[in-house]
This record gives structure tokens, sequence and C-alpha cells, in this order.
């Protein structure tokens, strides 16, 4: 018979063996355990920046015209891929009407801004001048507080300066312009792959947080996700690593970047930069994102029902049904908050000492975990309905 398990993970570390078996199966138990307690949405009535956490955000509602949210807006940060957006808008300037490519150029320039490919990234950056792209975008655009990345990492171009505002910017101008050029950039930040080229979890703040529709072009520097996959991103890759030393944009602490648009029709454009302490696991880093990016005021928005959890365990399988085995949706990156909206009973999974035959839906991954890796202080996780 299924057992509750009883207090939070105080055991883990003398059961890791008997659960490194389970890998394929569920995931592998953390020596550190997360507080048992679901944590409810909070509310949009002011912006939640955790505890040391620097953050530019900037809000802006199509619809009336008007920012609703302003914090840092001004303040440039090392943009990460979203400078991908500007890479691929250099690259079809001159090609309206139609802006066709042709069809090598259309799928490199497509997997660049849908799966942030750091190839594709790194080809228009070296054929089309580097430095110079960020220069002719900032005066095409008239934006403020971007620039080409330092004079000491010239072929960087995860380190250009960006701000949140100069982000709305450059997503207003897209979602005004010609319709074959909106549709090549925004029909592809509509089909934002969950995982990456490079395996990383891409799916954090937007798509973390608001049901369709959205558009999301996101950004991560010294960061490995470890999950989504099977491997974790690379930390050196160009664009990605962070050097030793100071500079007048924050090239050191490790940044996690959401941007994008939500709700029907594009309303609302969003855009949150974020630095963390350096050393901070990706998960919290996850975490973190997905609670200042609910905290938003976002006209237009569509919060999914359900309840946040804490997860503990490392590389925690996410599967289509209740059941372990065959095919997976993806790996949840270590110690990362779901959401829940229902729970079912299916097949029994015993990771000693823990046994549970409860099976959590997760509506924004597309897919079901077992409970046991949700901290609960039961087998059934408290006041969630039954699918």
């Amino acid at each position: 018979m299924p057992v509750r398990r009883h207090g939070r993970l105080a055991s883990v570390l003398t059961c890791l063996a008997a659960a490194a078996a389970l890998l394929t199966l569920t995931g592998t138990p953390s020596a550190t355990a997360a507080p048992p307690v679901p944590q409810a949405p909070p509310t949009a009535a002011a912006v939640a920046v955790p505890p040391g956490v620097t953050a530019g955000i900037a809000v802006f509602d199509r619809q009336t015209n008007t920012f609703t949210e302003q914090l840092g807006a001004t303040a440039p940060f090392r943009s990460a891929s979203v400078v991908k957006i500007l890479l691929a808008l250099d690259h079809v300037w001159d090609r309206g009407p139609a802006y066709q490519l042709p069809a090598a150029d259309r799928a490199r320039l497509d997997t660049m801004l849908r799966s942030s490919d750091d190839d594709a990234a790194n080809y228009y950056w070296e054929r089309n001048g580097s430095g110079a792209i960020i220069d002719r975008m900032v005066s095409r655009l008239g934006l403020a507080d971007t620039a080409r990345p330092p004079a000491a990492y010239p072929g960087f171009w995860g380190y250009t300066a960006l701000s949140a505002n100069d982000t709305v910017r450059i997503y207003r101008y897209v979602l005004d312009a010609p319709a074959p050029l909106r549709e090549l950039i925004m029909g592809n930040l509509r089909q934002s792959t969950r995982c990456a080229s490079d395996d990383f979890d891409q799916h954090f703040g937007i798509p973390g947080s608001f049901a369709r529709p959205w558009a999301v072009k996101q950004g991560w520097s010294g960061f490995a996700s470890g999950g989504c996959g099977t491997a974790p991103a690379p930390a050196a890759a160009r664009g990605v690593a962070a050097p030793a030393g100071a500079a007048a944009v924050d090239l050191a602490r490790p940044a996690l970047h959401t941007t994008g648009t939500v709700g029907t029709n594009d309303r609302t454009v969003v855009a949150v930069y974020t630095l963390h302490p350096e050393g901070t696991p990706y998960g919290k880093a996850y975490t973190d994102v997905n609670r200042l990016t609910r905290s938003l005021d976002v006209p237009g928005a569509v919060r999914p029902p359900g309840t946040w959890f804490t997860t503990w365990g490392t590389g925690v399988s996410v599967r289509p049904g209740a059941a372990a085995g065959g095919t997976k949706v993806t790996s949840l990156p270590p110690g990362v908050e779901v959401l829940v909206d229902c729970q079912k009973e299916g097949q029994v999974v015993n990771v000693p000492p823990y046994t549970n035959q409860w099976w959590a839906h997760l509506p924004q991954y597309g897919g079901y975990m077992t409970n046991i890796y949700l901290n609960s202080p039961g087998n059934e996780l408290p006041g969630v309905p039954v699918c």
C-alpha cells in the first residue's frame, strides 16, 4: 500500500543510492529540500523583485498606449540572446517589401529566433559587421540605452547593452512594421521552443507565467539549466560566458531575461531583465523570474488557474500521462516552482523511503510528474482537485 510521506526531505541523503536507479523513471533526489508549503500566485498589487535580484522592467499596453510598469527601465543590461531580434532586423532591413530570404538563410533565422541558436547568431554577427549592426539599429530605431559590446569583447554579441525601455521600443517597431516583416519576427517568437538549441530550458518568465497567446525572445548568461533534455547548457559559449572584471554594463552576475508580447493581438509588450547573485542555481533564478513576472500588471494576460508548488530533485521527468517510462515531455530544472491544476492516480512510483501513486498535471509543461518530487505534507496535494 502507498504510504504517507512524513517530514520534509531530511532522509534524502541516506537514500540517494536507491533513488539513483530511478533516474530515467522519475528523477534524482537532491541534497537540499525546498520549503514544503505550496505558494499561491502573488497579486499584481506590487512588483515583487526577489531579494538580491537587480531588475529592469517595462510593461507597455498597446491598447491604451501607456506603460503599466516601469522599474529601472532605462538601466542597461547585457542583452544575452535578446539581441538576436536586432540581428534579424538588421539582416532583412533592405529586403522589403516582401522580405524574402533564400531557404537556407530563412532556416537559420528561424532557428535563431525560435530556439535561440548561437551558431546562427555568430553567423549574422560576423557576416554583417559585428558591432556596426548595433550602431545601425540604434540609429534606425532611435534607441536610447543600447550600445555595442565593450571594445575588449567585440565578438560577444551577448554583451550588447539593452534596457527594458529600448526593448519595448524594438517590439513596438516590429509590431507596427509591414506584415511580412512583422510575421517574420513575431511568427517565429510565437513558436519559441521549450528547449533551446543548446538544450537550455527557455520557457521561464512570460511563458512560465501566462497562458497563450504570447510570443517571446528570452536571454540567459552564466547559467546552465540542467534540465529540458539530457545535457546542461554550455557555460562558455560565445555571448554567454561572463569574464572577470567590471564594466559599465555588468558582465559578471548571472543574467536571466524574458521579453515578448502577451495577450490577443499582442496587446502588451513585456520586458524583464534580471541579474542574480553569483552562484545562484538556475532553478532558483527560474522561480524568481517567474514570481517577478507574475507580479506585474500585464493587461490582456491570462493567468492559468492552479497552485504553485516547489519541487526537489534533479532531472525530474515530466511525462505525457500518469506513468513513467516511454516518452518524456521534458525534464524539470532542479528546484523549480511549478503550477499544478489537478492530480490523478496512476502508476505507483517508489523512491525509497517514498511511495506514491498520485501524479500532478502541469499545464504549462503539458504533462504529469509524480507527486513524490513536489513538496507536500502527504501523497495527495492539498487543495488540488482530481483531474
